[in-house]
């Protein structure tokens, strides 16, 4: 097939890429250690973890998985914290011993662990006391038979540990009461394992390195099955992009997604091991006043993170004086970037705020703008190398570029399918490796490619498609508007309609004054017919605005007939 975006490559990005450097994650790993042992690799809370001790330390808990608890090549292990440094040490030690990773959201509900620890069939999960509690709920539930618990501060130097460990439980009080029986500290663990020894496994490209469940937003959620060699490619892939423009063994990156996600997964853990790069660890974005301080004067050169991180950070007293000497790539993700978040972030840091795009299911990088682009362009860039795209009529034809269709992708960063759904796999992924995103999306002459939405969450106004993201550009835009969430609901004349979700910037900010925003930017069948304001908006752990929540919330508050309360 034609592959217009190739002659729009960066120079020295190769149309292919090989993955046969590193048989495995394991491998990558390991050669990372030894290469760039006296390195910082992650810090947190003040504590700097070198390679070296990456390796150490991920080699003791590979043997306490070994040689104390028994688990076997391929059985799952899940592990359920936010950002910290224990977070690589289980991380890659469950994976140098062969087993594969259930990474679990800790925000999950009882509901929500029950059914990924049950449909996973993890018989291990290492856990922050923090949300020990729900999985004492449960646990009888469940098929897990060995439980590793660790506090917040427990890696931290004596006596730093003990103070955080204190001012977590008892003066914040963020660990709820819970009894869990014959629990290894991870301390204890690694003392263990560092005692017993590791046996390394000869694993391949097709051994499971994670179950990567999906969000669950339509259904059911799904663990895909993403190989050692998918996540391998991956990094390659993403290492073919990074390479004109980054440097080994000095790259500082702000990591203030959560590992557990695909996005900073791959493209903050995975890529800049490979790099020999520093990952900081944010463990609480979501205090973004704590988040600036932290990150004012570290010279970082690469942060990646999502709109409404970007945005939020943008909005918090001290970004002025954040040093953004060094910033080489703002690469945002996860959601549609608006056009006035990347315009206000690039005029305060100097950096252009690049869109990427990718999926759970693509491990998870799918295409990114090129790297030297000098300001946002709202597309999400070229595939990688050695990635194909097209877009496709609901009867599966191919269309031809500047057509609207849905997006499909195959490379070999395509997962190998659910896991114990065959069924749900046929509906997505065919026979020539070909999945489809569910998103809508045209290429264009150049090869770039343009998410229009999602399908689920396109709107039909009198027979006319309407993209929420669209609607949402053009309200981000108003400097009144700190965020907005756009839905469609039923409407008795025009099938649906437009309602806009407002978090207020501006006090003053009106629904008249939105609604005549609207009227110079967006043809009439776009335009919303009501906004309602509210305080926030529903989002993922990542930091994404789920509309079927708002559609859920917010109803009947539309039709003036209740739920009133969830507006202010």
């Amino acid at each position: 097939m034609d592959k217009p975006w190739l002659v729009n490559y960066p120079a020295g990005v190769p149309e292919y890429v090989s993955t046969d450097q590193f048989a495995s994650l394991a491998a990558m790993l390991e050669d990372s250690c030894k290469r760039f042992a006296s390195k910082p690799a992650f810090s947190n809370m003040g504590l700097t973890l070198t390679f070296a001790q990456l390796e150490e330390r991920s080699r003791a808990f590979a043997g306490y998985l070994q040689g104390e608890l028994g688990l076997a090549r391929g059985e799952r292990i899940a592990i359920m914290m936010p950002n910290l440094l224990q977070y690589p040490i289980v991380l890659f030690g469950a994976l140098r011993a062969g087993l594969t990773v259930v990474n679990t959201n800790p925000l999950y509900t009882e509901r929500e662990l029950e059914h990924q620890l049950n449909d996973s069939g993890a018989t291990t999960i290492v856990i922050v006391e923090n949300f020990a509690h729900v999985l004492a709920d449960c646990i009888e539930r469940t098929p897990i038979k060995n439980v590793v618990l660790t506090q917040m501060g427990d890696l931290l130097n004596y006596p730093k540990s003990l103070l955080v460990n204190f001012v977590i439980k008892h003066v914040k009080k963020l660990v709820p009461a819970y009894s869990l029986d014959a629990t290894t500290n991870i301390r204890d663990a690694l003392l263990r394992g560092a005692a017993l020894g590791f046996s390394p496994v000869e694993l391949t490209h097709d051994d499971i390195a994670f179950l990567q469940y999906t969000g669950g937003t339509t259904g059911v959620s799904k663990g895909a099955m993403l190989t050692h060699g998918n996540i391998v490619a991956n990094v390659q892939q993403s290492a073919a992009w990074l390479d004109p423009f980054i440097d080994e063994g000095v790259e500082i990156v702000v990591t203030a997604l959560p590992l557990y996600h695909i996005f900073a997964l791959t493209a903050n853990c995975m890529t800049f091991v490979r790099y020999g790069g520093h990952n900081v660890l944010i463990t609480n974005p979501r205090d973004m006043p704590g988040f600036v301080k932290e990150i004012s004067s570290l010279g970082f050169t690469i942060i990646t993170g999502v709109n409404t991180l970007f945005n939020g950070l943008l909005n918090t007293p001290g970004i002025e004086h954040v040093d953004f000497s060094k910033l080489k790539v703002s690469l945002g993700g996860g959601m549609a970037v608006q056009r006035a978040v990347a315009e206000r972030w690039q005029a305060i840091s100097g950096c252009a705020l690049l869109e990427a795009y990718g999926l759970t299911e693509t491990s998870p990088a799918v295409s990114i703008n090129p790297l030297n682009l000098k300001e946002f362009n709202a597309s999400i860039g070229l595939p990688l190398p050695s990635t194909q795209c097209c877009v496709r009529d609901d009867a599966g034809q191919i269309l031809g570029l500047g057509e609207v269709g849905e997006l499909c992708v195959r490379g070999p960063q395509v997962m190998k399918g659910y896991w114990q759904r065959p069924q749900e796999t046929r509906t997505v992924l065919d026979d020539e490796g070909w999945l489809s995103t569910g998103d809508v999306a045209q290429i264009d002459a150049k090869g770039f490619v343009r998410i229009v939405d999602r399908k689920k969450d396109m709107i039909l106004v009198s027979g006319f498609n309407v993209y929420p993201n669209e609607i949402e550009d053009v309200i981000a835009a108003d400097p009144g508007v700190l965020e907005v969430g756009v839905i469609g609901l039923p409407d008795p004349n025009s099938g649906e309609r437009v309602l806009a979700v407002v978090v207020k910037k501006d006090p003053g900010i009106t629904e008249e004054s939105i609604l005549a925003h609207c009227r110079e930017n967006l043809t009439n069948y776009k335009r919303p017919r009501k906004v309602l304001f509210v305080t926030e908006l529903p989002k993922s752990n990542v930091g994404k605005i789920l509309r079927r929540e708002l559609r859920d919330l917010y109803a009947e508050a539309a039709d003036g007939e209740g739920g009133g309360a969830a507006a202010c």
